[in-house]
């Protein structure tokens, strides 16, 4: 099949679930590459997620079909539909939290030529901090998937930074992300507004307001993260 009607076919398939093409790219010969579906060292990966919250409302329509003590709906989700597309397009579907891991911050990064921001998610140059990856998709043979070129770092040009000065307990810094204190923070009633309204800092992001998640959704990742 042609690569380019390939891709296409890719970015079809996904979209039935809001999900899209988060770009991808060939392995090269010394690389360690996780095996691909028939047991080989993958050749190819391409890497799947959503910008801003396309895919919300194709887990809620699924959620309300699951029972409710579900655990990692979203995970199940995301494993589910990507491993659909995967077994139509003779891939292997993998998962961020899938063990063993594979590096997929890293793969993420070299498929769009993103950089972190102060608060270790990814700057994306539209969509801001308002995007996620759910899975990958890995193939045994090489693909014309672009890999990203170094993307304009939207952070490098912010000065007043106010993704590390809207947190309660300042739990983001240069230094690094506090974990201990969000979270305990977040667990308290004094963190309410954190679990109500989604992460000050996040939010302070003035990049891709646009793709901003809505309140529902930021309430889920706040109440997962809180758990």
């Amino acid at each position: 099949m042609d690569s380019s009607r390939f891709e296409i076919l890719i970015g079809e398939a996904l979209s039935a679930h809001g999900l899209i093409v988060r770009g991808g790219f060939n392995f090269g010969p010394e690389e360690n590459a996780p095996q691909g579906p028939s047991g080989i060292p993958a050749r190819a990966v391409v890497v799947v997620g959503q910008a801003g919250a396309s895919a919300w409302p194709h887990f809620l329509a699924w959620r309300e079909r699951q029972p409710k003590e579900l655990r990692d709906p979203l995970d199940t989700w995301a494993r589910e539909v990507i491993g659909a597309v995967a077994a139509q397009l003779g891939a292997r579907a993998v998962s961020p939290s899938d063990r063993p891991f594979v590096p997929f911050q890293q793969w993420a990064m070299r498929a769009e030529g993103l950089r972190a921001s102060p608060l270790g998610l990814l700057m994306h140059p539209r969509y801001g901090l308002w995007h996620g990856y759910r899975g990958a998709l890995l193939f045994d043979r090489e693909i014309e998937v672009a890999a990203g070129e170094e993307a304009v770092h939207l952070c490098d040009a912010c000065v007043e930074k106010p993704c590390l000065k809207s947190c309660p307990v300042g739990a983001y810094s240069l230094a690094g992300f506090d974990y201990a204190g969000c979270l305990g923070h977040v667990r308290s009633p004094t963190g309410r507004p954190c679990m109500t309204t989604g992460c000050f800092d996040r939010n302070a992001c003035p990049n891709g307001a646009a793709y901003r998640y809505p309140k529902d959704m930021q309430v889920f990742h706040m109440a997962a993260f809180a758990a």
